[in-house]
């Protein structure tokens, strides 16, 4: 079935629209990719938890259990589906939007706070205990946070087994594991399968060892349809030399960059060329265990969990932006890979970000090619003269930009920060911070209104093309 193709009972395409299990099923009778990511069915026949599009034949709707996440269907003892790979979907849209402790929990499970710092880690970043943090996720989500995370793990640990030669040992490690005893336990569970037998059904075993340093190839799936172009106009309009670069000609090109990690460095690359449903990305890594943060990174940056089909119905529906969302389908609205970096090139501008780079920036250990430097921590920068304010700020924790941070209380301590503007701080919280609901600067009152929760898209609709998002 075509993805655009509009199944019978399921019309409309809001994050509310999916709220029975009967539409779910319909959903799933239509396999629907539209729906993947934002909800998983388990037929109890076979023990198998699938994606709504997985292309197998319907199971009856008496055999079906519909799940908010698959780490809940796992909890339940299903195992995902060899066919339809559910555990590669992109990640539902509405943990972006959503501004409260399980959205920020989600965003930051995603990060590896839960495998870096426990469940106690996650907790006091929110600023609740373990035991709210713990039953308020396992009330919407089906899961804990040590579930969520597991079921990221597993999935990494996939990727891997099937891409690198590693041995199986140091992926247990990387996949942020406890153990190889948990590892394996924790595949076996997920896949039904060894990690040995895993391994060999991609044919990865016999890959060369040395592989590894072409860096981790990954197909990073998105929803629908993927303005590239014109996330890769932006990128180009905004690259830092030394640290980011846009290669090749429009349609063909590739994004690079360096990336400062928890554990070590990377550079990562995205290619502009779409295979439909995903982008083509590898990733150059230091230490291993930044794998799942930097996947979770490149997502936000390329804005990969957006739901396209929400937007266009709220923007479409809009005389201003209605020629605009027909003419230009799938548009995103990139965030960044980097949230602290992101806020401190506002403030400075891109010729000055160039200048700081060069001479306050970290010069890697083993450039590739242009890509010398990670940019300045805020550290670094506390005397700039022009971004000191906001790096003494960020430095000294009085803003957060994590993927936790509360979006509101992030924007009064940027407005309160010297040299950071109403129009520097609205831009930081639409990229840095990801939030989808930004209103555009130039569209004030109740104009913008009408366009909620999908303000920051409305932007890019506006903005001219290919410049960067100016905060002025």
């Amino acid at each position: 079935m075509s993805e655009n193709r509009e199944p019978r009972a399921v019309r409309r395409r809001t994050l509310d629209s999916v709220t029975d299990d009967d539409t779910r099923y319909e959903a799933v009778s239509s396999r629907d990719a539209r729906f993947d990511g934002e909800f998983f069915f388990a037929v109890r026949t076979t023990g198998i938890y699938c994606r709504p599009s997985c292309p197998a034949v319907t199971p009856k709707r008496q055999n079906v259990t519909f799940f908010p996440t698959a780490a809940a269907a796992q909890g339940h003892g299903f195992r995902a589906c060899r066919r339809c790979r559910p555990d590669a979907v992109p990640g539902s849209a509405e943990w972006n939007v959503r501004a409260d402790v399980v959205g920020r929990a989600v965003r930051m499970i995603g990060d590896g706070v839960v495998d870096r710092e426990g469940v106690p880690g996650l907790a006091g970043r929110l600023g609740y205990s373990t035991r709210q943090v713990q039953r308020q996720l396992t009330a919407e989500l089906g899961a804990g946070p040590v579930a969520l995370a597991r079921a990221q793990r597993a999935h990494t640990a996939r990727l891997l087994l099937q891409t690198t030669a590693l041995p199986v040992t140091d992926i247990a490690f990387a996949a942020g594991f406890a153990s190889v005893r948990q590892f394996n336990d924790t595949i076996r569970a997920v896949y039904a399968r060894t990690p040995t037998a895993l391994r060999a059904e991609a044919g990865a075993g016999a890959r060369d060892r040395t592989a590894l340093a072409a860096g981790v190839p990954l197909r990073l799936a998105h929803r629908g349809p993927y303005a590239a172009r014109e996330v890769f106009d932006l990128l180009a309009a905004e690259a830092v030399p030394l640290v980011e670069e846009v290669v090749g000609v429009p349609g063909t090109r590739t994004y690079r960059r360096t990336l400062r990690l928890p554990y070590g460095t990377g550079i990562v690359s995205v290619d502009e060329r779409s295979a439909g449903r995903w982008l083509d990305a590898r990733i150059h890594l230091t230490d291993l265990r930044d794998l799942t943060t930097a996947v979770h990174r490149l997502r936000r940056l390329f804005d990969l969990d957006a739901d396209p089909y929400a937007v266009a119905e709220r923007l479409g529906a809009d005389p201003l932006l209605a020629a605009e969302v027909a003419a230009r389908p799938g548009v995103r609205s990139p965030g960044t890979a980097a949230p602290e970096e992101f806020a401190l090139r506002a403030v400075l501008g891109p010729a000055e970000a160039a200048r700081v780079a060069r001479r306050y920036g970290t010069p890697l250990d083993t450039p590739c090619g242009t890509l010398t430097h990670l940019f300045p921590t805020p550290a670094a920068l506390t005397a700039h003269p022009a971004a000191g304010p906001l790096a003494r700020a960020l430095a000294a924790g009085e803003v957060r930009l994590d993927p936790g941070a509360d979006r509101d209380e992030a924007e009064r301590a940027l407005r309160a920060v010297a040299g950071v503007d109403a129009g520097t701080a609205a831009l930081i919280r639409m990229r840095a911070l990801g939030d989808p609901d930004v209103a555009p600067v130039s569209v004030a009152g109740p104009e913008a209104e009408r366009w909620r929760p999908w303000r920051s898209y409305a932007a890019r609709y506006l903005a001219p093309a290919p410049a960067a998002l100016s905060p002025r």
